[in-house]
């Protein structure tokens, strides 16, 4: 962990406003290979949704991962409305059907307070949500113009998720990302997929570490 935040801090320190705040791995995850990715970004607006999608699955594909964008994988229907439980079983049922192993989602996230937020946090050694639990309780981020009207804090949330056959579908990476104020949205969002790919390299996820 410490050789990662040195890592980070190298790579962005004057370039960007962007910070990792929390980093949690499954303890019981040594190395994890996934063969093909969905990339999810939820996001209301549809061209940063699009940008930072295909942003990412370039650096995916360059490592030789085969990814994919949730734009074209999604039904338009999936994201304009709430969905059941039952949707989003079927839902990640047909992305096993179509071979995937891994999910990588990307949200913003909000809180009342600081206070609440970081105690959020703390919890994560005993969290073991699925993907469908994480993008049920987020997904009005979508279509709900009020979404974020109830809070005063905001950070970025990236989730890795098993979705493997025949193994427990839970978490097995997630970060917290601070982005204070970027004056320039597209270096914002490479600097933040930047950050992304350098934190599961380092931790061997879907990724070998490239870095010494």
């Amino acid at each position: 962990m410490k050789k990662l935040i040195v890592i980070l801090s190298l790579m962005l320190t004057g370039c960007s406003s962007i910070s990792l705040v929390e980093n949690w791995k499954n303890p019981d995850i040594v190395i994890f290979n996934a063969n093909k990715v969905l990339i999810v970004g939820m996001a209301q607006n549809d061209d940063t949704r699009d940008d930072f999608e295909t942003k990412l699955q370039k650096e995916f594909t360059s490592r030789d991962v085969e990814a994919w964008r949730s734009i074209d994988i999604f039904d338009l229907s999936l994201t304009d409305s709430r969905k059941t439980e039952k949707e989003l079983d079927d839902v990640e049922q047909s992305l096993l059907d179509k071979d995937f192993d891994a999910i990588l989602l990307t949200k913003i996230i909000g809180s009342e307070s600081r206070e609440k937020f970081v105690k959020s946090i703390t919890r994560w050694d005993d969290h073991q949500s699925r993907f469908n639990d994480d993008y049920l309780e987020h997904q009005g981020i979508y279509y709900d113009d009020n979404y974020y009207d109830q809070y005063t804090i905001y950070h970025a949330e990236t989730t890795l998720y098993c979705i493997c056959e025949g193994k427990e579908r839970a978490m097995i990476w997630r970060g917290i990302i601070e982005i204070n104020e970027p004056d320039n949205i597209d270096k914002a969002i490479k600097d933040y997929v930047k950050m992304i790919i350098v934190a599961m390299e380092d931790q061997d996820l879907v990724f070998t570490s490239q870095i010494e």
